[in-house]
């Protein structure tokens, strides 16, 4: 075990995780030339899309006499889970840091998750080679926040591949060993999983103990679920099977369970003892995973109703990759049957959303992003809201409370004025400013997580040109003024469309969305009136005028008054039409005001 090194790239996203892996396979020719492409480990083509890795990925390196296991991860703050996960797995990580935008706050995350595993942390600044790059003020950035010297700090053009094989050196010269625990009974831990029509499910491990073997008996003792062996292998990066897994190798085990809910990550998969599962001994359970709490919510409904059961799988068989979304069934007479899910952050929501759309098929009407609330009744009982389809009676709601978040924004010194302008602009407080080095000043606030999710990243890349970064955790629930507004699309209150605002933005945040909805919703072949309304007052609208016809240009001639005659005609059918149709509202509507808030 001694030749085995098991380690994580981090990095905030963009700094070049995904092209130093590439490198990594090339030197250590895992992959073909021939078949070699960039960003090789983000395997969806979602991912190459977005240029952001979103499923973390393992893969089996062999350079010289040692056996390398990388695990390629997230950099994004919604898909810190993932990194968590995957932090639990090895002994190492490389710290990456781009030489152009320097220290970051998903670096500053990704660090303290590393730090709380005992992580041996290797740091390397990357892209020197480019005209803008301030390597050495980024260098000097990072050995104060690492207190290391600047000269332990690597600098490394990963695209060029200036440097990474000193950086791989030190992977193997700095990075521990697994601990030799090969003469005891097996215990691995399941970091991820996946789903395979003919093997089960495919549990991700980390072999902390023992060893398994294809056909071994296991249990998986958090479900307490008898499973066999019926593949185990390594990822290279595709599987690529073996006789066995042995202590401190990362591999998967193909357990043949088809229940997609009996394996859970942070499970621990141990030798099965008996046959029957009331007598069987159990080993003691490895550390897992807390779950991470959702802080982000969406109903997800599909645009044909007999989808439904097509969405249900769906979920189901993403949950078993990603257990850090949840959802439940909810109905809506407008809607149908459909799911409120929880996520942990707006891109988190946009991406399940877009999986389900590409991997299933289905077109899906979203409401918008929403946080939870809690309500005292008059009676004084307390209950959480997570829509605003359950928002109660105005005049049965005694207090209301919201989730508030405390957020690390780092800027570089120029773009300075511009973050603190839009910080300043939404409700919350400033609870301290202090700098990294001479170039970065980090932000810290304190402000209601619904401003968090409503755009609020964008418009600081906006103000910082793209500089500016941002990290978050939940902190309370504190006292909040909040009003439910309501739309009416045709005279008919669309659900679906209702939002949870705060009592002093509601005509402004109304009149915006009718504005919105006018500017998307097709016309119809009559007059389509939208409004905004709080309780039964209307306080803002819009109005979508009719398509036009020219029901008059068959006529080569005659008195006016056949004109009028079909014009009147026209206009009744028009009349009798807008009194019985219900207007419907596409699921790309949906989506983009679910993105554009």
């Amino acid at each position: 075990m001694h030749n085995i090194r098991n380690f994580v790239i981090i990095a905030h996203v963009d700094h070049g995780k995904s092209t130093l892996a590439d490198r990594f396979l090339d030197i250590t020719g895992t992959i073909e030339k021939r078949k070699m492409q960039e960003q090789f480990l983000d395997l969806m083509p979602l991912e190459r899309e977005r240029g952001i890795t979103i499923k973390m990925q393992p893969v089996r390196m062999l350079w010289h006499q040692y056996i390398l296991n990388l695990i390629d991860t997230p950099g994004h703050v919604d898909f810190s889970y993932e990194v968590s996960r995957s932090l639990s797995a090895v002994e190492g990580a490389i710290l990456l840091v781009d030489a152009t935008k320097g220290v970051q706050a998903q670096t500053l995350a990704n660090l303290r998750l590393a730090k709380l595993q005992n992580l041996v942390i290797i740091p390397a600044v990357n892209k020197i080679d480019l005209p803008s790059a301030r390597t050495e003020a980024v260098v000097k950035e990072l050995a104060e926040l690492l207190e290391i010297k600047q000269e332990k700090i690597f600098r490394i053009s990963a695209k060029q591949g200036l440097n990474v094989e000193s950086l791989l050196e030190a992977v193997v010269e700095k990075v521990p060993p697994p601990q030799d625990r090969v003469d005891v009974p097996l215990r691995a831990l399941i970091f991820d999983s996946a789903f395979d029509a003919h093997l089960g499910v495919v549990a991700h491990v980390r072999v902390k103990e023992g060893e398994v073997r294809q056909t071994d008996k296991l249990f998986l003792l958090g479900s307490a679920t008898p499973a066999i062996a019926k593949e185990v292998g390594y990822f290279i990066p595709g599987r690529e099977p073996t006789p066995a897994l042995h202590t401190g190798e990362i591999g998967y085990i193909a357990t043949g369970v088809k229940e997609s809910e009996r394996v859970r990550i942070g499970d621990t998969i141990t030798e099965a003892q008996s046959s029957n599962v009331k007598t069987q001994s159990y080993a003691q359970a490895l550390p897992g995973f807390k779950i991470p709490k959702p802080v982000v919510f969406v109903s997800f409904y599909p645009e044909t109703p007999t989808d439904f059961d097509i969405l249900r799988e769906g979920f189901r068989k993403l949950h078993l990759q990603d257990p850090s979304f949840t959802f439940e069934q909810e109905f809506r007479d407008a809607l149908g049957r459909g799911f409120r899910c929880g996520f942990l952050g707006v891109l988190h929501s946009e991406i399940i959303a877009e999986r389900l759309k590409r991997e299933f098929g289905l077109e899906l009407v979203l409401s918008r992003p929403s946080v939870e609330y809690q309500i005292t009744d008059t009676r004084g009982r307390e209950f959480l809201i997570k829509s605003a389809g359950d928002w109660p009676d105005p005049s049965q709601i005694q207090q209301i409370k919201e989730p508030w978040a405390r957020i690390e924004v780092l800027t570089p010194q120029a773009a300075f004025s511009g973050t603190l302008q839009v910080l300043e602009s939404v409700e919350g407080m400033q609870k301290n400013v202090r700098y990294l080095g001479d170039q970065t000043a980090v932000l810290v606030y304190e402000i209601p997580l619904r401003e968090l999710i409503q755009n609020l990243h964008d418009r600081l890349k906006s103000a910082s040109s793209g500089l500016a970064s941002l990290e978050y955790e939940t902190i309370a629930m504190r006292q909040a003024d909040l009003v439910k507004l309501d739309v009416l699309v045709a005279g008919v209150k669309r659900e679906e469309l209702s939002q949870v605002v705060p009592a002093s933005k509601a005509y402004q945040e109304g009149k915006t969305l009718v504005e919105k909805l006018k500017k998307l919703l097709p016309k119809q072949l009559f007059t389509v009136p939208l409004q905004a309304a709080l309780g039964g007052k209307i306080i803002a609208r819009e109005t979508i005028g009719a398509k036009r016809r020219d029901v008059t240009a068959p006529l080569y001639g005659g008195d006016v008054t056949r004109k009028r005659k079909l014009l009147d005609r026209q206009k009744e059918g028009k009349k009798e039409l807008a009194g019985k149709a219900r207007i419907r509202i596409p699921a790309s509507v949906f989506l983009e005001i679910f993105r554009n808030e």
